[in-house]
């Protein structure tokens, strides 16, 4: 059963794909090694697509993973059947992530991201972290204004939390909200900003859905998710995507991945069904 995006109408795959790692880590494949990651998640049925301007090594090659997924949708003939998200208001200089939402730079961002996208509109924009030198309803009406000009379709959140939510439904409608969450991260369930989402119609979009880069060696060993993933036949990392679309119909989580066998694993996640003890069981780890 597809998942609709938001209000927008348009229904994905439960499992939507992060291809941040084909950029961020220094062991990155090269571009026909990403083509196959990219059919390999296209042939498993992933249909949504998130990436950022930020998603580089350092701030020489700002917008690297879209100029990635720009070139790899079009090689595959696929533009029009994959909806691609894109993020501003984070920058890498020297390889730091530093937040930047002024309006003026979002407003450029943006209008690079359409060139390295290769696309007329964004599909799917969104402030990546809210930015506390400078107004979120500011950062927020910038991609508002982007919007009411045709340059971006759709609007979300990211980093946020219930009242920046609400701040910027008061301003534009957002679609979407773009948050960590997993097994071992549940602040979003118990601080209400999943069931908030649910209340507006907002999807809610988990990154690090396996534990992150950080985390995802240690989730996939994790004691509890290995056993209720033994009892399926399946990976630890199934079970905690499992558990994450149990929670509710308007939940896509984005796990990122930069192997072929990853977004395979992934994807599949969407057609495991868990008990409600094991859920209840995963539940008690938060």
């Amino acid at each position: 059963m597809k998942r609709q995006i938001g209000q927008t109408g348009v229904n994905v795959h439960p499992v939507g794909w992060g291809p941040m790692p084909l950029s961020t880590r220094s062991e990155r494949p090269d571009r026909e090694g990403a083509l196959e990651v990219f059919k390999a998640a296209l042939d498993a049925g992933i249909e949504f697509i998130d990436t950022a301007n930020a998603y580089c090594l350092d701030d020489t090659e700002t917008g690297h993973n879209e100029r990635l997924i720009g070139w790899a949708l079009k090689e595959l003939g696929v533009e029009n059947r994959v909806h691609v998200a894109s993020k501003s208001g984070m920058i890498r200089p020297n390889g730091a992530w530093v937040k930047n939402g002024r309006p003026e730079h979002l407003r450029a961002s943006c209008e690079q991201s359409l060139r390295d996208l290769g696309v007329e509109n964004i599909w799917l924009y969104q402030l990546h972290w809210p930015d506390p030198a400078v107004p979120y309803a500011d950062s927020v009406g910038a991609l508002a204004d982007l919007q009411r000009e045709g340059k971006v379709q759709h609007l979300g959140i990211s980093n946020a939390s219930s009242a920046h939510l609400r701040e910027a439904q008061s301003i534009v409608r957002v679609e979407s909200l773009q948050n960590p969450c997993s097994p071992t991260n549940q602040g979003d369930f118990s601080e209400g900003v999943i069931g908030l989402c649910a209340e507006q119609n907002v999807t809610y979009i988990p990154y690090g859905p396996v534990g992150g880069s950080g985390g995802y060696k240690r989730m996939g060993v994790h004691p509890l998710l290995s056993e209720i993933g033994g009892a399926h036949g399946i990976s630890a990392y199934q079970t905690a995507l499992a558990w994450l679309l149990s929670k509710g119909t308007h939940i896509v989580p984005i796990p990122g991945g930069s192997r072929t066998t990853s977004v395979r694993d992934s994807a599949a996640a969407a057609a495991v069904e868990l008990s409600a003890e094991e859920l209840g069981r995963i539940d008690a780890l938060g």
